[in-house]
């Protein structure tokens, strides 16, 4: 609003605001409230205009944690970090030598190199950077690397100044299987990867770039020698409006950072995967809905042609299937009479919906307008309806 300070617009929200809650005969609680402050603390974050960062008492509660004795106390203590490590840059591989511990056969060996880690993961959270709100009408890009034990990627924005900001970091040790990969593949592995995690914020219509150091992948979608693992992950690359531009490794600093650290490069480890805690999403679908959809698959020719396809494959069956579903057979299971798709491998399976208005208006009011679903504002909802549906 022009020639007011910034005090004065919020006076002016916040008499809106509480204008039409009287209207509608609507209370707030005066304790949960918060007026004239340049951020406050929601979900174990703070938020403020430039940005979100972790709470500083989730982060004393890590930085004070004592050693761990035994496996309990390792995997609580990994619990909490996991919730803030999208404020890491290289959780991913800073875990490797802990997550080794939770194996169920491993011995407890609390060594040298566990406690570098240990305090490494209280180091990192501590100097932890301010992540940016992410501006839906403002371009994304990402930034993606990949090395012989682990893949990272970030996804980030220039704000009205044309500073580059980080909206979020993901990265995850690679199986060992991956780690057979040839360096092109798991570089195609990390963008496949990127785009996965960061689905919500890049799936439509509008172009995004992701900037890479392994130059050959600017030409990845046009080679005529693909194998068949290629094939898959292009069909994947084809949901998405992207190009890709070559960045070198010592300008693309974030994400190789995500993706490397020379005292773990030898270690083969378990695939553990780093996953922020959703601990706004408390709702869980009911029995009768997921009936629902089962009932609805009836209705859908195509989702009847792939569950047949699914329950006895044959190349008859899959030439049934339509392109869409033909090109991506391989992401779907079914369990207990439900249809589910992957995106990624590794990633969380979720529950297929056909094309159906009624049940998909059912899903949003449990998401939403249900009691348990806690009135989230539209893009909380989408979160957490597409985190359990696809």
């Amino acid at each position: 609003m022009d020639g007011k300070s910034d005090v004065e617009v919020h006076r002016y929200h916040v008499r809106q605001v509480l204008t039409i809650m009287r209207k509608h005969q609507l209370y707030a609680n005066l304790k949960k409230c918060i007026f004239a402050s340049s951020e406050i603390p929601l979900l174990g974050c703070i938020v403020g205009k430039n940005g979100v960062r972790p709470d500083p008492e989730k982060i004393k509660v890590i930085t004070d944690w004592p050693v761990p004795v035994d496996v309990k106390g390792l995997r609580k203590f990994l619990e909490l970090a996991a919730y803030l490590h999208k404020y890491s840059r290289n959780y991913a591989e800073m875990t490797v030598h802990l997550s080794r511990l939770l194996k169920k056969n491993e011995r407890w060996l609390w060594n040298a190199e566990c406690q570098r880690s240990f305090e490494g993961i209280k180091q990192s959270l501590i100097q932890s950077p301010v992540l940016s709100m992410a501006d839906q009408d403002r371009p994304f890009h990402v930034v993606c690397d990949a090395s012989d034990f682990a893949i990272g990627c970030a996804l980030m924005q220039y704000d009205l100044e044309g500073v580059e900001r980080v909206v979020c970091y993901q990265s995850r040790q690679l199986q060992p299987a991956e780690r057979n990969y040839t360096v092109h593949d798991k570089e195609l592995f990390a963008m496949k990867y990127a785009l996965a995690k960061f689905r919500v914020y890049l799936l439509g219509d509008r172009p995004f770039i992701v900037y890479t150091d392994h130059a050959s992948l600017r030409t990845a979608v046009n080679s005529p020698h693909l194998s068949q693992r290629m094939a898959r992950w292009l069909s994947f690359f084809a949901e998405y409006n992207f190009t890709v531009e070559y960045k070198p490794g010592r300008l693309n600093v974030v994400a190789d950072a995500l993706s490397r650290r020379p005292d773990f490069e030898t270690v083969a480890k378990p695939n553990i995967e780093t996953v922020t805690v959703a601990v706004m999403t408390s709702s869980v679908p009911s029995t009768t809905l997921y009936d629902d959809v089962r009932r609805a698959y009836a209705q859908d020719g195509e989702i009847v042609k792939l569950l047949t396809h699914l329950s006895q494959p044959s190349r008859e069956s899959l030439k049934q299937l339509s392109p869409a579903y033909r090109s991506a057979s391989d992401r779907y299971t079914t369990r207990n009479g439900l249809l589910y798709y992957t995106a990624v491998s590794g990633d969380t399976p979720r529950v297929v919906i056909p094309d159906d208005t009624e049940l998909r208006l059912r899903i949003m009011f449990e998401y939403h307008d249900a009691p348990i679903g806690g009135h989230r504002g539209r893009e909380k909802t989408y979160l957490t309806v597409s985190r359990d549906f696809y």
